[in-house]
């Protein structure tokens, strides 16, 4: 039975051995790739081995009531331990995502609705930087532009773990997000909907996107902040257009030109990445996909009621009502109903 965990236990303890080779270290970007890895293989060696102890308890009760009918009553309990034991183990032998242990770039953009939307997009960023701060992860603003009353017309983070696994739970928010709600800018206390959307790309490293300096076009202009006002006397804004997929990347937020040129270099190979990974794999692709296509109310992933304090996930069928708490970062059990949904469709295709 899971003959499939073998060679996976045995690359994990390859890449044990591998990793504590001082001079695998010298080579950073392939030290993080096989860091990456030997992460993801972690969890079945970590269930592999809870499966196995579940099962050897149970099958030493199985004996020992045997023996004596006095043990009997335990052995129910310890075979339902065994049991979802085995189903930790199959939930993780199931194909992965390959992005799954990388970081990520986020973007958030707001959509219909104006000034309200560019509200709830910052309502929606600091939600992913206090659930980022609770997993213990490192968050970098990238870029922003705000807005008149201090939201966001749109803003990209990097989000990063030392461990890894970042995609493998944020992946899930790219979509549209509606928010029902009374806006700042109403006088009559009307109920308005609108709509952000959040892109989410896995971040690659230089060396794994080649971006050849003749297929861009860049240009340089001056920062400009909420209302279009100037906010530097300098060029240091930088718009990258990759010439070949027509994607364009602007970034304004560093006084630099040299830094806005690195970061907009940042996004561009995340989005390149992701757009090699879409030609490649079918299923990426149309995961990829139906993340944002337009940001319109219609195309929306999850709703956040203010009213009623409720959030609900149109994907999963998850409803709670203590959105105040999510959007403070406890975000865990909305991103926790998608994962059991994706896992439980891969089990059904499985076995169909």
């Amino acid at each position: 039975m899971f003959e499939a965990v073998h060679p996976l236990l045995a690359e994990h303890a390859e890449l044990e051995r591998r990793l504590a080779d001082p001079e695998v270290h010298a080579d950073q970007a392939r030290a993080r790739a096989l860091g990456r890895r030997y992460s993801e293989l972690s969890g079945v060696v970590e269930a592999h081995a809870a499966w196995q102890r579940a099962r050897e308890d149970a099958e030493a009760a199985r004996e020992l009531a045997a023996a004596d009918p006095d043990f009997a009553a335990e052995l129910p309990g310890l075979e339902a331990a065994a049991a979802r034991a085995e189903e930790v183990l199959r939930r993780q032998l199931l194909p992965r995502d390959p992005d799954d242990a990388r970081d990520v770039i986020l973007e958030i953009k707001a959509g219909e609705g104006g000034e309200e939307s560019a509200l709830f997009a910052a309502d929606l960023l600091r939600m992913y930087l206090r659930y980022a701060e609770r997993q213990g992860w490192q968050t970098e603003l990238l870029d922003a532009t705000e807005s008149d009353l201090g939201g966001y017309k749109d803003v990209s983070v990097a989000v990063k773990a030392r461990s890894g696994g970042v995609w493998a739970r944020l992946k899930y928010e790219g979509g549209v997000h509606r928010v029902q709600r009374v806006p700042v800018t109403e006088s009559q206390g009307r109920i308005h909907t609108s709509a952000a959307g959040v892109l989410v790309l896995p971040e690659a490293e230089d060396v794994e996107v080649a971006v050849d300096p003749g297929d861009l076009r860049i240009d340089v202009f001056r920062s400009s902040g909420p209302g279009g006002q100037s906010v530097n006397t300098t060029d240091s804004a930088v718009r990258i257009t990759h010439l070949p997929t027509g994607i364009v990347v602007s970034c304004q937020n560093e006084k630099s030109q040299l830094q806005n040129r690195e970061q907009a270099l940042r996004i561009l190979r995340a989005r390149l990445h992701a757009a090699a990974q879409e030609v490649a794999d079918a299923e990426a692709s149309q995961a990829r996909r139906s993340q944002v296509r337009t940001v319109d109310r219609s195309e929306r992933i999850r709703t956040y009621n203010f009213g009623e304090n409720r959030i609900a996930d149109h994907r999963t069928g998850f409803k709670a009502y203590n959105l105040d708490q999510v959007l403070a970062g406890d975000l865990d059990p909305v991103i926790q109903s998608c994962v059991d949904a994706d896992e439980a469709a891969q089990l059904a295709a499985a076995t169909s």
